[in-house]
């Protein structure tokens, strides 16, 4: 299990990876009162979106309320 923490003047993210694979990623923005967010990580192939384009970013998720 390895932990990746990288901060600048704009936010801090936050990794977990899991025998070399990113099991999850944080975001924390550092302008503002704005909320972290948490982008799900690809299953290591390219995501193929409908117009053909192509990411290796997942999709980012926001926690609007939490327990």
């Amino acid at each position: 299990m390895e932990r990746i923490h990288l901060q600048d003047q704009g936010s801090a993210v936050d990794e977990l990876r899991i025998g070399g694979q990113t099991r999850s990623i944080t975001v924390q923005p550092a302008a503002g009162s704005m909320p972290s967010y948490e982008v799900l990580p690809s299953d290591g192939v390219r995501n193929r979106p409908q117009n053909g384009s192509e990411s290796t970013t997942g999709p980012r998720v926001w926690n609007v309320i939490k327990f």
